[in-house]
């Protein structure tokens, strides 16, 4: 079954056009904001809730498994021999989850081949192979919600973190599974910590979870997300 996802998601790509010849950088730009809530790319790009995505044209799928924790699908299509390009960038932007089977990667896909192709040059212009691009421009993703220094230095205490979570756990699966809701296991603290900010001063626009971040003081939420952080 996992061969014949692949087959049929490559498969799809054939009536299109490559992304190389139509895409735009210019309107790619805008469709990356899709996906800034767990990416960044450019000048001083880390690895958030994903992996940075500087020079991923080319690389091998789970290639920094030292520094970040990837799911078991993408490790097993990494030692697959899985490489990504426009052909396999494009097919696991439409569905992860055809091409990589047990991704954590929660994001339904882009359909739409001329907004993938967009993302893509966008996103091309950030890696230097095949051939020689200069170094990409700063690209500033500015957080939701700009918190004191205080704020975000707050050390929680996972074990408090993980007797608050137990209402979170009633929809966000501590598998890290995606049934229809987002998972938030191994989320970053410092990212954790915006969102849930964001919803207590209703920047996020959805009301269950305005009012559960609502009711939480700031020390509670560093200590959820300290637990969230190392959830296996």
């Amino acid at each position: 079954m996992q061969t014949f996802g692949k087959a049929l998601a490559f498969a799809a790509l054939a009536s299109a056009a490559g992304a190389e010849e139509i895409g735009d950088a210019e309107r790619g730009a805008k469709v990356f904001h899709q996906c800034t809530s767990c990416h960044q790319i450019g000048y001083g790009a880390e690895h958030r809730v994903g992996p940075h995505l500087n020079g991923v044209f080319g690389r091998a799928a789970a290639i920094f498994a030292e520094d970040y924790k990837y799911s078991k699908g993408l490790r097993r299509e990494g030692e697959n021999g899985l490489v990504w390009d426009f052909r396999t960038l494009d097919a696991y932007i439409e569905n992860p989850k055809a091409l990589v089977s047990g991704t954590r990667m929660n994001f339904r896909g882009i359909k739409n081949p001329e907004m993938r192709a967009d993302l893509l040059a966008y996103m091309r212009s950030f890696s230097a192979s095949p051939a020689d691009i200069p170094e990409a421009q700063p690209t500033g993703v500015p957080r939701e919600v700009e918190l004191e220094p205080e704020i975000l230095a707050l050390v929680g205490d996972p074990e408090y973190g993980e007797y608050l979570a137990s209402e979170c756990s009633t929809c966000h699966q501590s598998s890290g599974g995606d049934d229809g809701i987002p998972s938030i296991t191994q989320w970053p603290d410092e990212d954790f910590v915006v969102a849930m900010h964001a919803y207590k001063r209703k920047i996020r626009p959805h009301p269950v979870m305005q009012m559960m971040a609502g009711r939480l003081t700031d020390e509670e939420i560093a200590a959820l997300a300290a637990y969230f952080k190392n959830l296996e």
